[in-house]
């Protein structure tokens, strides 16, 4: 049973496929600088050499039939036929509050994901290409969409909504929404299946990589997460400024005269480590800047540990304490240096790092000392694999699905 797992960004393609018996990647790749005519397809199929292409791609639509070539090629292909595949999974950004689990898609749900592009305006169009691609070059394939959102839609009220007039939440959706979800929902999943799947634990997940975000997360269910109404909320994050005090918006616009496009790109894309050290998003770079004495590197640092501690410690507020801490994502999975600054000061929680275990990159491990009453673990996030098991789980759900062109989705294409 193959699946094959789509993540449409706005000008890039990510792409895996599963044969699901043994959950194994047959194949992975990237297509990225689409609308251009240098389009770079990295496409890697299992016991085969890796092989790029660079070509003139102009959408979407032209990316997803060059990656099923690629997925069918002789050379270096994976399948002998695009019948083998038996589902598409598409990881969607914004399902709002009216799509809050994985679900297949149908002209309905195509509508809510429209509906929610005011909310992912980078990313849920982008998204909607890769689904009408996908069902005008695979029609009667099931299609499903599994929502960054969702996860957290099991937040209550309180968690979730904000100090302002609560039209703002019933005329225009104003609220915490929250994102990373199905990274959170694994790696929270992963850590109770090492710990014995305890129905009673208190896990704070932490996704560090250029985007970041923390989830609260208690017996499997989020009650709290960092990002908010967009992912600008929260942590510093590589290029974004996390969580400020609102008045410095309407300051900073009528000091500079800049427009709320060029404050939204300012907190967006200029701000954050890069903003703070004047360097660079990487954090590999900032920890060289800082080794090397520079001092704007270092309290850049310092912020951005500070920053993630503050929310532990309010995280473990939240549920009455925490049972185990998870660091994944780039950073969170990598930089041994940077947990170990995180980690420092949470003694009081009973988490208590293991120095020699900490010693580990890109690889599921425990890294607190034996007895420590507060776990931490490095554990490596598989959106795509969750997305995987979503569509199997829904497609199978729907065993009387016909295989035959969804013509609903098909006139909207374009």
């Amino acid at each position: 049973m193959m699946v094959l797992v789509i993540n449409c960004g706005s000008s890039s393609l990510k792409y895996q496929l599963f044969e699901m018996e043994t959950e194994a990647v047959w194949a992975k790749g990237l297509v990225d600088r689409i609308g251009s005519d240098k389009a770079i397809l990295t496409h890697k199929a299992a016991f085969k050499e890796e092989t790029t292409i660079t070509t003139s791609l102009r959408d979407h639509n032209e990316a997803i039939r060059m990656v099923l070539d690629a997925l069918v090629d002789q050379k270096f292909g994976a399948i002998e036929s695009l019948d083998e595949i038996w589902a598409v999974g598409h990881r969607v950004l914004h399902g709002g509050q009216k799509l809050s689990d994985s679900i297949l898609i149908t002209p309905e749900v195509i509508d809510v994901i429209e509906e929610c592009s005011e909310l992912g305006p980078l990313h849920n169009p982008a998204n909607l290409q890769g689904i009408y691609a996908c069902t005008e070059l695979m029609p009667g394939v099931p299609q499903v969409a599994v929502f960054d959102t969702g996860f957290h839609q099991t937040m209550a009220p309180h968690a979730y909504l904000y100090g302002l007039p609560f039209e703002a939440y019933e005329k225009y959706g104003v609220r915490r929404y929250g994102f990373h979800g199905t990274s959170h929902r694994y790696v929270s999943g992963r850590a109770a299946s090492l710990m014995g799947q305890r129905d009673d634990l208190r896990i704070i997940t932490c996704h560090l990589g250029n985007g970041a975000s923390l989830a609260a997360v208690r017996n499997g269910r989020c009650i709290d997460t960092s990002m908010g109404f967009t992912p600008l909320e929260g942590l510093v994050m590589g290029t974004r400024c996390g969580e400020i005090d609102p008045a410095i918006v309407s300051y900073l616009m009528k000091k500079t005269g800049m427009t709320p496009d060029q404050m939204d790109d300012y907190m967006n894309k200029k701000s954050g480590l890069l903003g703070l050290s004047g360097i660079s998003n990487d954090v590999r770079d900032i920890e060289e800047a800082a080794l090397g004495g520079n001092e704007r590197a270092q309290i850049a640092l310092e912020v951005y540990c500070y920053r993630i501690r503050k929310y532990i410690g309010s995280y473990a507020a939240a549920m009455g304490g925490v049972d185990a801490v998870i660091f994944t994502a780039g950073v969170g999975e990598n930089s041994i240096t940077m947990r170990r600054r995180i980690c420092h000061g949470l003694e009081f929680l009973g988490l208590k790092l293991d120095p020699e275990k900490n010693s580990v990159r890109g690889k599921e491990q425990e890294i607190t000392v034996e007895g420590s009453s507060v776990k931490a673990f490095v554990i490596p996030t598989n959106e795509e694999l969750v997305i995987a098991r979503d569509s199997v789980k829904i497609c199978s759900a729907f065993e009387q699905y016909e295989r035959k062109p969804n013509l609903a989705l098909v006139s909207n294409f374009g």
